[in-house]
């Protein structure tokens, strides 16, 4: 079995749309535009198997149509946002096989930047680390807005994403990790590992390198989002806030709500 590869094509200002290909066959993941995919898979000489999508918003799934044509591709997404041009809906639970490339991933609800948003995770083997494609619930230090769901909605669904495997690499769909740094930084200055992350993401960002992907045991260490329950990071917050925190719902309401309008 070929060796897959995992690239992040760029798209609109900061999307990423991932490929990922045994180097014949690709599966495109939230191909928001299609004029990159389609000149990437040129170049590389790939061809488009199947299209897997995330959550409803256009720039994940405004390349749909376009891609396929009027070839048959299997385009899979979440059941319960009725994405048109969808073969395939999936909730939580559900498991998707593959043939070409060979690509077996799990299903995880993941609600909250909208109502039926879901990830695919591909558990590793003993020669191959985990990934996960979670859209835009979880980003590089940081997660993503509340559009539909609730503040409890989406920590539920980064609990999920945070007890995958510490090695999981993680494909998220956007290139904010620099700002979202940044307002890390401001909830919680005393972590070291955030701060050395801050130079590394830099250097790699003056090299227009992509800063994904990342670790679920990365984000662990350095991602506000998953960290709401620590106390040096309430202790900030509160200051900042002038509130007083009593949970860890709390903490992650206040600190989603503050990023809303963090410059």
């Amino acid at each position: 079995m070929n060796t897959l590869e995992y690239v992040p094509v760029p798209a609109f200002a900061d999307n990423y749309i991932w490929l990922v290909s045994d180097g014949r066959d690709a599966v495109a993941v939230d191909p928001g535009e299609a004029a990159p995919v389609r000149a990437y898979l040129a170049e590389r000489g790939w061809r488009l198997s199947a299209i897997l999508l995330t959550h409803h918003h256009a720039d994940h799934v405004g390349g749909v149509a376009e891609l396929i044509g009027d070839t048959p591709i299997p385009v899979y997404g979440p059941a319960a946002e009725g994405i048109a041009l969808v073969t395939h809906p999936l909730s939580g639970g559900d498991h998707v096989r593959l043939s070409l490339p060979h690509l077996e991933l799990d299903v995880i609800d993941v609600p909250g930047h909208t109502r039926g948003h879901i990830a695919y995770f591909q558990p590793g083997g003993a020669d191959a680390s985990p990934h996960v494609f979670c859209g835009d619930t979880l980003f590089a230090c940081g997660c993503g807005r509340l559009f539909e769901g609730t503040p409890a909605q989406m920590l539920a669904s980064l609990d999920k994403l945070a007890a995958l495997p510490g090695e999981t690499r993680v494909h998220c769909a956007h290139e904010y990790t620099l700002s979202n740094i940044r307002f890390a930084l401001a909830c919680d200055p005393e972590n070291a590992e955030l701060r050395a992350w801050r130079d590394q993401a830099a250097a790699l960002r003056e090299r227009n390198v992509p800063t994904l992907p990342t670790t679920i045991a990365h984000e662990r260490a350095v991602n506000p989002f998953l960290r709401a329950e620590a106390p040096a990071l309430q202790r900030a917050l509160g200051e900042q806030l002038h509130e007083s925190i009593s949970d860890r719902l709390q903490s992650f309401t206040l600190m989603r709500e503050w990023k809303n309008r963090f410059r």
